[in-house]
């Protein structure tokens, strides 16, 4: 067994036959090993998964942000939704972040208000922008009113495209036979405001 390098943790493990592989835990590395492991194979290993771990981590931020957004499509959708809340929610409406998700299947957008991210389904790229703004305006409002309530739909009717978009959603839903509602009554779920 091998001393390991600062800030690195090695875990060896009897069950563990053949693979290796390692994590960031904090500001520690943790390496998983099989327990059999000779003393040479170990310190290669270590070496051979931290480095790995700093490439892929090296890519990840020159791809990515802090937030996790890159910088176009961070500057892109945050500066369109603050113009969206300026123009139709008094400039309340504040979000953490903004960004595109390929993971919604069953509703065109989500807000967690506890953290202030939105999130739009890619399946909205490509539609006409009075939808994706209507879209936008809709997970917005849930900043201000974390429900599907008639509060909640007054701040949506302020975008004067509400309905218009709303029926195209609900329209592009049925003849793509998505499962995605366009009326947004969908169950909240814990803190995290679910909409159309």
């Amino acid at each position: 067994m091998i001393d390991p390098p600062p800030g690195v943790e090695i875990r060896r493990s009897a069950r563990r036959r053949r693979t290796v592989s390692a994590r960031r835990d904090g500001d520690r590395t943790v390496v998983l090993l099989p327990a059999g492991l000779s003393a040479a194979e170990e310190s290669r290993w270590v070496e051979t998964m931290v480095a790995k771990l700093e490439r892929q981590e090296a890519r990840r931020s020159r791809r990515v942000g802090s937030d996790g957004r890159s910088p176009a499509a961070r500057s892109a959708l945050a500066a369109r939704a603050e113009r969206l809340s300026h123009a139709h929610l008094d400039g309340r409406a504040r979000p953490a972040s903004v960004v595109w998700v390929t993971n919604q299947n069953h509703r065109w957008g989500s807000c967690t208000p506890r953290t202030r991210q939105i999130r739009l389904s890619e399946r909205l790229r490509g539609m006409p922008d009075y939808v994706i703004d209507y879209v936008l305006v809709h997970e917005l409002a849930h900043l201000l009113q974390p429900n599907h309530s008639p509060q909640f739909w007054a701040w949506v009717a302020r975008y004067p495209l509400t309905e218009r978009a709303r029926g195209y959603l609900e329209g592009y839903a049925v003849a793509a036979r998505l499962d995605i509602p366009a009326d947004g009554d969908l169950p909240d779920l814990d803190d995290e405001a679910r909409a159309d």
